[in-house]
């Protein structure tokens, strides 16, 4: 019921649905459970449904030809994450979405989205505004990865996540803000001694 309640709560910021479009959504929805360390996705499959996080985190990343990963995004609690290309086009996606933790999420078929598109239209206003936030993020990440220091890059994580700074390992943020685990510790370092 909690996790029925929060998706609910999370699509009413953007479209209002009466009572039976409610109850048709949540039948579309799949429950599922994910170990820390399990892949939702891997490179090179085919991305079939949206999945929105009840409990738990996911991270977006792939990975270069050294083996070195970069990280694309994470998904906390009540954030929806997909392979945006895979999914639109249903080619072999690049990304490799990972449970940071136990994690359980609702997934959406892109089949049952196109069939809500159909039976409540208003939820083609919904994924269009998801899909705008995620392509306007996407592009200020590689603005700011042109543009912006370490520092400056560190403090707009902060800000777009900020219930992970404290539960998220080092290694990850370094890898999303794009600098070493050596240098994001030397650079939070001189971070607190600031502060201090």
């Amino acid at each position: 019921m909690e996790a029925t309640n929060l998706i609910l709560t999370n699509i009413s910021g953007y479209i209002h649905l009466n009572e039976s479009e409610k109850e048709f959504f949540v039948s579309l929805l799949k429950p599922m459970r994910l170990k820390r360390k399990q892949m939702l996705l891997k490179t090179g499959d085919i991305c079939r449904y949206s999945s929105f996080v009840i409990q738990g985190c996911l991270r977006g990343y792939s990975v270069d030809e050294n083996g070195y990963e970069h990280v694309l995004n994470f998904a906390p609690r009540n954030w929806w994450i997909a392979d945006m290309y895979s999914l639109i086009t249903q080619k072999p996606g690049i990304l490799n979405i990972e449970a940071l933790e136990d994690t359980e999420i609702l997934t959406l078929s892109k089949i049952h989205q196109e069939e809500l598109y159909i039976k409540v239209p208003v939820f083609e206003r919904f994924f269009r505004i998801i899909t705008e936030n995620s392509l306007v993020s996407y592009q200020q990440r590689l603005l700011d990865n042109l543009s912006l220091t370490a520092q400056e890059r560190y403090n707009n994580f902060c800000k777009r996540y900020p219930t992970l700074i404290t539960t998220l390992p080092s290694k990850q943020i370094a890898s999303y803000i794009g600098v070493t685990p050596e240098f994001f510790s030397k650079m939070k370092h001189k971070l607190l001694l600031k502060k201090s």
